[in-house]
Formats: C-alpha cells, structure tokens, sequence
C-alpha cells in the first residue's frame, strides 16, 4: 500500500508543497518526507490496531490521498509559523555570554605589551604611574610615597601617559 501511494502521490505532492514553500525546494522536500512518515506511522497503528498486515489494511485512497494534502498544508504552515517566530539576527544569550568573558590570550598579549612599555619608561614616570594607577593612590598619597610636591606628581602623571600611549602604539604597530 504504501510504496503504491509513494510512487502515484509522491511527485504530485511534492509539486504542490513546492508553491506553498515558495519555491524552497529543500523545504518542500522534508516536509513531503515528513508527511509520507506520518502515512507509514498511521498504516502501523492502523495494522497494530487490526491485526492485520500492512498491504492488507483496506483504505479509501480518495480519503487518503485528501488527508496527504491535508497534512503537508499544515506542515507547510507550522514551518512558516515558525520562522515569522524567531526574529532574524537576534543572537541567543548563551552567544553573547561566552562573547563577553574575557580571553585569556588576549589578556596575555596586554599585559607583555603594558609590561614592555612601562619598561621603557624613565623610572620617575613608570614609579608615578605605578603609585597612581596601580596602586590606586590619590596624588596625595603618591607625593608622599615618591616624596615629591602633587604638582611634580601630576605633571610626571601627564606624561608619563604621554609617554605609556606612544610606547604602546610602537609596540602595536611593531606586531
């Protein structure tokens, strides 16, 4: 019975699921596919059911071949249903989340490429960077460390950055 139905309806219902998937031959495919699954699942329950075999299941093939189209319709809508459901473009949570943590190479590459040009700094700067980026100390408090007036701390402050931002573009343009 089935194999029957498979090669007469097959080619027909593939033409009609072809127009309601607009064209979408993949589409059309697994949902021709799906609907011959069900076919085969109902003639199993049906042959469980009676007891009899498979070929031996009497069927009204009017009936049958209506309830095909029937199924592949609704196959096709649910599969249009279900991509107006989704927005396009929208990334999952989980995506973004695992986008967000940091990477430990790239937290590697900093710290050599902050480590080298704070190298290469004068000792007054690298010690004045040091005491107030680092450290975490106001300019107060990193005069008093250094032992210097605020105003040799904020200045020394000024370019040592000055200094830091173009060792840091050598060593970028360097890589």
């Amino acid at each position: 019975m089935l194999d029957r139905l498979s090669s007469a309806y097959r080619a027909r219902l593939l033409r009609y699921v072809n127009r309601l998937t607009l064209g979408d031959p993949h589409r059309a495919e697994d949902i021709v596919q799906e609907t011959m699954l069900r076919v085969w699942r109902l003639a199993v329950r049906q042959s469980a059911r009676t007891g009899a075999a498979e070929h031996e299941i009497a069927y009204d093939e009017d009936r049958l071949v209506a309830w095909l189209y029937t199924v592949a319709r609704n196959l096709a809508v649910d599969a249009h249903r279900r991509d107006r459901t989704v927005p396009m473009g929208v990334v999952p949570a989980p995506m973004l989340q695992r986008c967000t943590e940091p990477d430990m190479a790239d937290a590697v590459v900093e710290r050599h490429v902050v480590h080298g040009a704070l190298a290469r700094l004068t000792p007054e700067h690298r010690e004045v960077l040091v005491q107030v980026h680092l450290c975490d100390r106001s300019r107060a408090d990193a005069a008093r460390a250094i032992g210097v007036p605020q105003g040799t701390v904020k200045s020394r402050t000024h370019y040592a950055l000055l200094a830091m931002r173009r060792e840091m573009r050598r060593e970028n343009a360097a890589a």
